[in-house]
């Protein structure tokens, strides 16, 4: 990871420029910390092993490049429309201009409808890099989209994230890929999470975040790129096949594994907020991501599965190994801690 010494500077510019949105208490302070961070995750996304990262890269600077240009366009009108008005006859009202703003920041998120970019660069590039692109990518126009909650504009496009989340990835056979629609189907719920309480959706990143952490860091370990692989892997251990299926389950908000813990508040907030048809709308799309994460748990699932036996390295003692296991333990059994401190305090 780290080879590459210039690595080590992108990476920490890429922190900057998601703590310079964050931090910002102006809309322009915020542009600026979105074009670092962008400007500094290409570099990252090249790979001399990889054919497909330099399209992956295109792809991503051109929409990212295509966002930040409507999100400048709309914050001048703003400003126009606010201070300079005798300057330019406005007939725009302000409403118009917040979902211009929301349309270009769900863009750099990767929500539905503005997803289209997202699964295809997912493809083209390593999983370290999938991994920031699902999760420290998204920190900082969630952040903004926080600040900007227009209630009838996140129906629609938590309805619609859900959706496809849920049925873009039944045909696939690309991990990478299905990673793109479940993350797509996450922010559905994040986007949930936000109508109800700001720090509700922070929480719901964090443990996503978690997740997809310790199956991407098992993906990377024994470079699995596709799902036939999944069948055909050679696994040392029952309980390294056992926890990946755990894990996938955790991910997919099966409970009572750690990742049904956030869809359990927000289910109880939007229940208490009334809003029973998009808790009933996201509960049962959900269901149907659960198809897809069993297809890529089957082998795991059956634990006496046709196993290659010409593949002999051994994993038992390997030490990323065991960090993954680790990790397994919080993921799988976090909620009965979590819950054991609830009743405890």
């Amino acid at each position: 990871m780290f080879k590459n010494s210039s690595k080590i500077l992108f990476y920490l510019i890429l922190m900057l420029g998601t703590l310079i949105t964050v931090s910002a208490n102006s809309w322009l302070g915020a542009w600026m910390g979105l074009e670092i961070n962008l400007l500094s995750f290409i570099p990252l996304m090249n790979d001399t092993n990889n054919l497909m990262s330099t399209e992956a890269s295109l792809k991503y600077f051109l929409t990212q490049a295509l966002a930040s240009l409507v999100l400048l366009f709309s914050m001048i009108i703003a400003m126009l429309k606010f201070n300079f008005i005798y300057m330019m006859p406005m007939n725009m009202s302000l409403d118009y201009i917040y979902y211009i703003i929301m349309s270009s920041l769900l863009m750099k998120a990767g929500t539905a409808p503005f997803h289209f970019w997202f699964p295809s660069i997912m493809e083209g590039i390593s999983w370290i890099n999938a991994l920031i692109l699902m999760t420290w990518q998204k920190i900082a126009p969630l952040m903004i989209i926080s600040y900007l909650i227009i209630k009838n504009f996140f129906v629609t496009v938590i309805v619609l994230s859900i959706l496809i989340g849920s049925l873009g990835g039944l045909n696939q056979t690309s991990l990478r890929k299905i990673m793109a629609f479940s993350s797509i189907n996450h922010l559905g719920w994040m986007l949930s999470a936000m109508l109800c309480n700001s720090m509700l959706w922070m929480l719901y990143f964090l443990m996503y975040s978690f997740l997809s952490m310790n199956l991407v860091y098992f993906f990377n370990l024994f470079k699995l790129f596709h799902l036939n692989q999944l069948f055909s892997l050679f696994f040392s251990s029952k309980t390294i096949k056992f926890s990946l299926f755990l894990n996938i389950l955790s991910l997919g908000g099966l409970p009572p594994f750690l990742g049904f813990l956030p869809k359990w508040m927000v289910i109880q907030y939007l229940s208490m907020n009334n809003q029973m048809f998009l808790m009933s709308w996201i509960t049962m799309m959900t269901l149907i991501t659960l198809f897809f994460y069993l297809r890529m748990s089957y082998a795991a699932f059956m634990l006496n599965y046709y196993e290659n036996n010409w593949i002999n390295q051994n994993y038992k003692n390997n030490f990323s190994m065991k960090i993954y296991l680790i990790n397994s333990f919080f993921s799988i059994n976090g909620l009965f801690i979590i819950s054991m401190i609830f009743f405890i305090f």
